[in-house]
């Protein structure tokens, strides 16, 4: 690998571009060539940001010389792909849910662990400071044994009457509520607490789309008694944009966290903590790390910085393709348990 790290992009929507401005930003990173099926688009890409474009990743592999690649395409277009970027010896950050079931990840991660390339899914909550400042927290045990907890994502995503003609229609093309939003707060469940050992009492509700479910709710079982629940609904008016939440339930206290900041109630004293008895409330201002280039969020610009340190420095990565799995197992579950529950009901 060069010293400067050079990177293609599969994809040029919304989150093709948003990863576009910010890898670009970061040092010893360029971005020398993009991919994507519409020729308006990669013109203007062409255009105004001088780099090399392609009407498919073929030609782009074909003639480039890179080191990683930037995966942004619906996640029914990805497991070919995957192929062919592990076969080319490419470093790979991949947009979630990754692919649409559990064994076809399952082997994708294997591919690339085997061939010791730098994988990555885009849960970007894993870093959000809030996220994984609740984490650090809750492993030290803030709030005592934890005994239950709710997950839940609400957002503004579909509120008209909608059909399958767009991606996120059809299950197929990894639309829904589930593989388009669930799979943030199920990827934060598996990165606080681990995967569940049941799933149980799915159920999904349509609001606005005709072939997917726009909410979905679910109770996660652990064998060693804990319990949680998943709601998530992406029809919600409410909301001004995308929200994630956490509730924890403990045997010394509570915690509430979002994206943007905590609240801990502590029900006794402790010297491991600097916190007083009651509610005590930490702002991301109070737990944040400054990033290079600022779009969106700061967790966003922080998980591609992280999957360059993870190829220059050859380190284990944070959310690995075996982590996108692990949420993909879930999400499979989630989809049996709603069919064998609709079929008792039926």
């Amino acid at each position: 690998m060069s010293t400067e790290i050079r990177v293609g992009i599969i994809g040029a929507g919304r989150m093709g571009l948003t990863h576009h401005s910010i890898i670009n930003a970061l040092p010893g990173v360029s971005v020398t060539a993009v991919v994507d099926p519409s020729r308006i688009m990669t013109a203007l890409i062409a255009k105004y940001c001088g780099v090399r474009t392609y009407g498919d990743h073929q030609a782009m592999l074909a003639r480039e010389q890179l080191d990683a690649v930037l995966l942004c395409t619906p996640p029914a277009a990805n497991a070919e792909i995957l192929e062919q970027l592990a076969a080319h010896g490419l470093h790979t950050f991949v947009e979630k849910p990754f692919l649409l079931n559990a064994p076809s990840a399952i082997t994708i991660a294997r591919r690339f662990a085997d061939a010791g390339l730098v994988n990555q899914v885009g849960y970007v909550n894993r870093f959000n400071a809030v996220f994984t400042e609740a984490k650090r927290l809750l492993d030290a045990g803030v709030i005592g044994d934890v005994i239950r907890f709710r997950s839940e994502m609400f957002s503004p995503t579909i509120t008209r009457e909608t059909d399958e003609s767009g991606w996120r229609g059809t299950h197929a093309n990894g639309g829904g509520a589930v593989y388009e939003m669930a799979a943030h707060s199920i990827d934060l469940i598996d990165y606080l607490f681990g995967q569940p050992d049941v799933v149980t009492g799915t159920w999904m509700s349509s609001v606005f789309s005709r072939q997917v479910e726009d909410i979905v709710s679910s109770t996660l079982l652990y064998r060693d008694g804990r319990a949680g629940q998943l709601y998530v609904n992406w029809s919600d008016t409410s909301y001004r944009k995308p929200t994630n939440k956490i509730e924890v339930f403990g045997r010394e206290g509570r915690l509430l966290a979002d994206q943007h900041g905590m609240k801990i109630y502590r029900s006794t004293e402790s010297d491991a903590f600097e916190l007083k008895v009651g509610w005590n409330t930490i702002y991301i201002t109070d737990v944040f790390e400054s990033v290079p280039f600022y779009v969106r969020g700061m967790e966003f610009t922080a998980q591609l910085d992280h999957f360059i340190a993870c190829i220059r420095e050859r380190r284990p990565n944070r959310c690995s393709f075996t982590d996108g799995a692990a949420t993909l197992g879930v999400i499979d579950r989630l989809f049996a348990d709603f069919a064998a529950t609709r079929g008792v009901l039926n």
